[in-house]
């Protein structure tokens, strides 16, 4: 038997293997306890969590400390009537609005809404006559108020009144719309679709868990790895909810990643412990040794992605500050799950969690209807035969597939790469904007009132830019600041002041941009508004100045983003590997990876390629904290494949010392694995993306894109092709660094003086 060679790598490395003994003794001691224990936690986070959705915000996309944030609620504050967040559109049928009773019934209502308490500022067309509020054809007309208060007292207050309001009275039709009616809707929907999105993924993924292990027992553990993931990720958001705003998207984070990653680390685990059953080891030394490799790469898989979802933490929406929250902790519960639960679990199964074995049954019915071909019979007993049941034993297709990409490496890494960067193009034409009512379902009440004012009445009436003035000026100064903001290029009109009352020293101005209402144009005249000078300050707000701060908020924040991302990635990964050739490679082409997801997100949300058959209505534009957010997702998803497959090559290449068969053998023990595990993550997150709000819609399907493009063209063809080209030389790194390596490194090797597993050292002489 030829000799199994050392990686130069691997000289002078302490054994690993006891690494983390105290914890893997314990688990395997005391699996009921443990078990025990899980189960009661469990069940205090369903208390714990019980209602977090109802604590949840829908907004989040502004910068707190902007400048259009504090005038708005200044504005809120002192003229409640400049912005309003509350709309009851009276529908007058054919009458019209002016006739006696149709008027009288309105000023009835209006006078109503104003005597409830946390209501101000109402005002209506029957009482300032603005045309502003009638509708061109004179059917319909506005009541305008605002709710105040922070978001949730606010909704109450909706919650309370909005019956009393919505429906018949007399000769009108009422219905609510108006910014607050349109976020809380958005709350219930979301919820609503996250709950529809759990009912499909969960049997789908059950089923597809039942084809990946073949047994019906090991399929049920990556579910009950998820649950509990998920629970507990409800009971920790709810517990932030105390402290700060948390967004109500972040569920869907909670449940996509809870199931997904619960999935990741359940497969590998599992695979694992079923490939130590099979080369003879007992089941306590399946789990320790199960748990003191593959587990060693869940806990460093979990902090790569933690990390990842980290750094959205750096900006100042809590919109993206909540994904990190939910997004952190379903990372760590999850892995805490897969190296608590599952291998306690394990210890209790034994070669039980072959048990069912849907295929194994198949395979026999088969042998029995062909005994006279004993070939067919001894290849299903051949565990290198087996490679689908994804306990890693076979996957000679994927060798074949190495070998197919090694062989022409130069060809499949020009054309893999070209071909990637060709679907990104798209992103090129990105356009950002905020989000609206046309999120939401064109069916949505909020959102059917939003569209009659689009289109129905005169003006623009998202579109108007607010300017509030602070400080005493005379009523000269007034005019004259008036003139000079009308006069600026892209300006259809100006008004004002609106005066808090002589002497208070507040004032403020309404503008109407030509043209969209935060296209281009909209977004300099905000500039443009802010550089005129005046005789008191100014704070401009409005739809366009809200964007315009947004973008500004994430474009002094990105670089710290991406260096946390991109610096914490080459740690990590070095840490993993011993080398600095592989961390960057990984940087670059994860990113590679994502070019398909925001082509797409650009050619079809915001060109709209494909609305009707998705069910959205396109605006041309891209909400502008998006794009963010399903970066540091996917992101953190493709270093959780990457981590999978360098590890099992990194083991191989410290047994034998072989670059191309390390890369060979890494890609058939986990081509299918990662294959099987991003396909169920796409189930799910597409589940997610079958969501009424196009955000949602846009989260999931995007994610989902990339989650297989990373699986079956970068990590099937880019990183082997990859890999031989730069040969030996991916494992360079200087000296200090390796000795480095050597004593702080991690992987999923149990160290060099560990023995081959049975049958490696032939499969090495055979080559």
């Amino acid at each position: 038997m030829a000799e199994v060679k050392k990686s130069p790598s691997g000289g002078g490395r302490a054994p690993t293997g006891g690494r983390g003994g105290g914890w893997t003794r314990f688990v395997t001691a005391r699996p009921r306890l443990t078990l025990l224990v899980a189960l009661v936690i469990t069940a205090l986070a369903v208390l714990a969590g019980g209602g977090v959705a109802d604590r949840m915000g829908s907004g989040g996309w502004e910068d707190p400390a902007a400048e259009s944030t504090y005038a708005t609620e200044a504005l809120g504050k002192q003229f409640p009537g400049s912005q309003p967040n509350l709309l009851l559109l009276v529908d007058t049928g054919t009458a019209g609005v002016d006739r006696p009773a149709v008027a009288a019934e309105a000023r009835r209502l209006a006078e109503r809404l104003d005597a409830e308490p946390g209501v101000d500022g109402v005002g209506s067309y029957w009482s300032t006559g603005s045309p502003a509020l009638r509708s061109e054809d004179g059917r319909r007309a506005v009541i305008a108020a605002r709710i105040a208060g922070e978001e949730k007292d606010a909704a109450a207050i909706l919650d309370r009144i909005a019956p009393e309001y919505r429906g018949t009275h007399g000769p009108v039709e009422v219905t609510i719309g108006g910014g607050l009616a349109v976020r809380h809707e958005m709350q219930t929907v979301i919820q609503e679709d996250l709950l529809r999105a759990e009912l499909i993924a969960l049997p789908v993924t059950l089923v597809l868990l039942v084809m990946v292990f073949g047994s019906a027992v090991a399929a049920l553990l990556p579910l009950g790895v998820g649950i509990v993931a998920i629970l507990g990720t409800n009971a920790v958001l709810r517990g932030i909810t105390e402290f700060t705003d948390v967004s109500v998207f972040a569920q869907n984070l909670t449940t996509a990643l809870g199931l997904g990653l619960a999935i990741d680390y359940a497969l590998f685990v599992v695979r694992r412990y079923r490939e130590e059953l099979a080369a003879g080891a007992d089941t306590h030394t399946a789990v320790r040794t199960t748990l003191r490799t593959a587990g060693r790469t869940v806990l460093f898989s979990a902090l790569t992605v933690a990390v990842s979802l980290s750094a959205m933490l750096v900006f100042p929406q809590y919109f993206l500050r909540s994904f990190a929250y939910a997004g952190i902790a379903v990372v760590v519960l999850a892995a805490v799950a897969a190296l608590t639960l599952l291998p306690a679990a394990l210890v209790l199964l034994g070669d039980r969690v072959n048990a069912l074995d849907l295929r194994r049954m198949i395979r026999r019915g088969r042998a029995s209807s062909a005994s006279s071909a004993p070939s067919a019979s001894s290849a299903s007993d051949d565990p290198q035969a087996s490679g689908a049941s994804g306990d890693g034993a076979g996957g000679a297709g994927w060798a074949r597939a190495a070998d197919l990409v090694m062989r022409r490496a130069p060809v499949f890494a020009v054309l893999t790469t070209a071909g990637l960067v060709l679907l990104g193009l798209p992103f090129l034409g990105v356009k950002f904007g905020t989000a609206d009512d046309r999120q939401l379902p064109a069916t949505a009440t909020s959102r059917i009132v939003q569209d009659q004012l689009r289109d129905g009445f005169p003006g623009n009436p998202g579109g108007t830019i607010t300017v509030l003035a602070e400080g005493r000026a005379t009523p000269a100064q007034y005019a004259e600041y008036r003139e000079r903001i009308a006069g600026l290029d892209g300006v259809g009109r100006a008004d004002g002041p609106v005066t808090a009352g002589a002497g208070a020293g507040r004032a403020y101005f309404t503008v109407v941009p030509e043209g969209e209402a935060v296209g281009a144009d909209a977004q300099r005249v905000v500039g443009e508004l802010r550089s005129v000078e005046a005789p008191f300050d100014t704070a401009v707000t409005g739809q366009a100045a809200v964007l315009v701060d947004s973008k500004d908020a994430l474009a002094e924040r990105l670089p710290w983003a991406a260096a946390i991302v991109v610096l914490a990635t080459l740690l990590l990964v070095f840490l993993l590997t011993g080398s600095l050739v592989i961390p960057v490679q990984a940087v670059v082409l994860n990113a590679l990876s994502l070019t398909a997801m925001f082509g797409a997100v650009v050619w079809v949300f915001q060109e709209g390629h494909l609305a009707g058959l998705l069910g959205f209505t396109p605006t041309g534009d891209i909400e502008t904290t998006l794009p963010v957010l399903m970066f540091c997702v996917a992101f953190g998803l493709s270093m959780d494949y990457g981590v999978f497959l360098l590890s099992r090559i990194k083991e191989e290449y410290d047994l034998t010392g072989d670059h191309e068969h390390a890369v060979r053998f890494g890609l058939r023990r986990t081509g299918g694995l990662i294959t099987a595990a991003a396909v169920i993550l796409a189930v799910v997150m597409v589940a997610i993306g079958t969501s009424r709000v196009t955000n949602t819609k846009m989260l999931g399907l995007g994610v989902a894109l990339a989650v297989l493009m990373d699986a079956m063209v970068v990590r099937s063809l880019l990183v082997p092709a990859v890999m031989k080209l730069t040969g030996r030389f991916t494992w360079w790194a200087p000296g200090p660094l390796r000795r480095f390596h050597d004593r702080f490194g991690l992987s999923e090797s149990d160290g060099p003086g560990a023995p081959a597993p049975e049958g490696r050292e032939a499969a090495v002489a055979g080559r």
